[in-house]
């Protein structure tokens, strides 16, 4: 059994990138057991198992400021009860997706079939509050207090409307990238107001929030990967529609 694998088969066993190995080594949080006469780095046990715990909490969303400070834990029982609260989190992201499944699934078969569906089937298995606890350390406690209360108060057929505009939004970004639209052509500034009366509805941004906000879209993969989901970049162009916006309009 082999004791330890160049960063090639790491990259391919554990679906991360050499370049993004590398850039683990780079600030310190997953340095190979050694390096070879070739220059490539070699990992052992210890450091795959490191990985592994990395991986779950990029998984779960941690930033990688927070990540070096959980697995740098010297104290195995501490280890140990981060990864049992990392299992619970994964087992409870699991049974979310079962029920999104579920939910999709009724869908189907409520359009295939002619049938209505309640509201709280329309949106089971949704969670809404995922982001919260980075909200809460990025803007604070009373912002999000506010923004949960306005969600709140849009009542069934708001929520709707608002997840159908966002939709839009999405897709108008994606429409005006394959165009070729800058970001501070009218179309698009047309979509960066769209976008920021949008967030206007659940929290009223001032000029460095809305920057902020954006910037977060294009830093965060979820959130990327949301907004580039009809054509990438974006994410990127409402960003840079946003600072155009907030600058000439908030």
């Amino acid at each position: 059994m082999d004791t330890d694998y160049d960063i090639g088969r790491v990259a391919r066993m554990s679906g991360v990138t050499s370049r993004t190995l590398r850039h683990y080594d780079d600030i310190g949080l997953l340095t190979p057991s050694w390096t070879g006469p070739d220059g490539r780095r070699r990992y052992g046990q210890p450091e795959l198992l490191r990985l592994q715990h990395i991986l779950v909490l990029r998984e779960l969303g941690t930033s990688l400021d927070r990540i070096a400070t959980i697995v740098d834990s010297d104290d195995p029982s501490t280890t140990i009860a981060l990864l049992r609260d990392h299992l619970a989190g994964l087992t409870a992201e699991r049974e979310r997706y079962a029920r999104l499944a579920a939910t999709v699934a009724r869908t189907i078969d409520s359009l295939e079939k002619g049938k209505p569906m309640t509201a709280d089937h329309i949106f089971d298995g949704f969670d809404h509050q995922q982001y919260e606890p980075e909200a809460r350390e990025r803007w604070g406690d009373d912002a999000v207090d506010r923004s949960n209360a306005n969600w709140e108060r849009l009542g069934e057929e708001g929520k709707k409307s608002h997840m159908r505009v966002d939709r839009e939004i999405v897709e108008a970004l994606g429409a005006a990238v394959r165009v070729g639209f800058t970001a501070d052509s009218a179309e698009v500034q047309e979509i960066a107001a769209k976008h920021y009366a949008w967030v206007s509805q659940i929290w009223t941004p001032d000029v460095e929030a809305y920057r902020s906000l954006t910037q977060m879209y294009v830093d965060d993969e979820r959130f990327k990967a949301h907004y580039d989901e009809v054509a990438p970049g974006a994410a990127e162009l409402l960003r840079d529609a946003a600072a155009e916006f907030a600058r000439s309009r908030l």
